[in-house]
């Protein structure tokens, strides 16, 4: 049988004395974690008080630099096709990406069209804000397909395969964009519907309601009305239970001819389903005013043709706009980088409305002439 091994015998005198030593011993570990974590503590605190005052000096902008004027117009363009060759309502994904590249280079930025129509305005300092949009929800907007080897890829001329490699190489180019869509297999391929439809929320775009039938609003009555914007906020709920689908683009941009059925373009109820829109976007044919500006509608946005083919956009496209703001005949909204605050030149401050400005901190300053 194992013994087990004895422990010398240990005076009472003797086990004090080593406890008096223990005793001590941890009072000074105790002491010099404290003292470790304290200056840990300081460490952080000095950290944050750094970030803090790197924040500050972030939001501090070089008025005469940069010149912020968020009263400024934005552009809301407006895409349908983009596949070859080149039409009235096609844009080839090579023009696709010579717009995405003049914008870049002219210093615009896309902004999601929800932030617009509700002055979220995050858009870098300096920079301005344009929202993109894609009507009708065609397949070359949103393709997949099998390579080789059985893998899943997008096809890299759609819509969307564009936008992320865009934004993947130039990653201060938000990937935003709304994709308006009618209840017909939006973007084809029926048995990849609910993966797309993840895909573009997961990705942080939006989509918008262009109703069921691509509806003429020009003759219908208020129970058309309801059933056709109703029916894809009740589509796209079977797939995205929790996407709220608050955007409408019309039809052709037609409205009812009875101007008293406007309101259930905006709110309203079918077999229980019901909705209200935030934005409602027209066709054409101008940049839009700035979300706090007195005059601004949010359910009646213009939209730009995105378009260089005179013949279909008539000196109101895309690169017809552009040059009218690099010379400066029309004002471009210039963000001030903060959506906090409301920045204008004094001269400008008459165009602001409480109401549209809201909780926002409004500054001005005086343009030297």
């Amino acid at each position: 049988m194992r013994r087990r091994q004895a422990f010398p015998k240990i005076s009472l005198p003797l086990i004090l004395i080593l406890a008096f030593f223990l005793l001590l011993s941890g009072c000074a570990n105790r002491a010099n974690e404290q003292s470790e974590s304290g200056e840990q503590d300081a460490l952080l605190k000095e950290v944050e008080l750094q970030e803090v005052e790197s924040q500050d000096e972030k939001q501090e902008i070089d008025l005469a630099k940069i010149k912020p004027n968020e009263a400024g117009r934005i552009m809301v363009l407006m895409y349908h096709g983009i596949k070859e060759p080149e039409a009235e309502w096609v844009r080839t994904p090579d023009n696709l990406r010579k717009d995405l590249q003049t914008l870049y280079d002219k210093g615009y930025r896309p902004l999601s069209l929800r932030d617009y129509v509700t002055g979220n305005i995050t858009t870098e300092a300096g920079y301005t804000p344009v929202v993109l949009t894609f009507d009708d929800g065609w397949k070359n907007n949103f393709e997949l397909f099998e390579n080789e080897q059985g893998e899943k890829v997008l096809n890299p001329d759609c819509a969307v395969a564009i936008l992320a490699d865009f934004h993947e190489k130039h990653p201060d180019f938000p990937l935003e964009a709304t994709f308006f869509v009618n209840n017909n297999t939006p973007f084809g391929q029926a048995e990849y519907l609910a993966e797309k439809l993840q895909y573009i929320v997961d990705k942080g775009m939006d989509i918008g309601n262009h109703t069921n039938t691509h509806v003429d609003f020009t003759a219908t009555d208020a129970l058309r009305i309801q059933k056709e914007i109703a029916g894809i906020v009740e589509m796209l709920g079977q797939y995205l239970p929790a996407y709220e689908v608050n955007t409408l683009a019309l039809p052709s941009g037609s409205r009812p001819k009875d101007k008293e059925l406007y309101p259930y373009l905006a709110q309203g109820s079918y077999e229980g389903i019901s909705y209200k829109n935030i934005a409602i976007l027209n066709v054409g044919w101008d940049p839009d005013k700035s979300p706090y500006h007195q005059d601004f509608n949010p359910l009646a946005i213009h939209r730009i043709r995105a378009s260089e083919i005179q013949k279909y956009v008539q000196n109101v496209g895309m690169y017809d706009w552009l040059k009218r703001f690099d010379t400066g005949s029309l004002t471009r909204f210039v963000s001030d980088g903060d959506p906090a605050t409301v920045t204008v030149p004094e001269e400008y401050l008459a165009q602001l409305a409480e109401d549209k400005v809201g909780h926002r901190v409004v500054k001005t300053y005086s343009i030297e002439k």
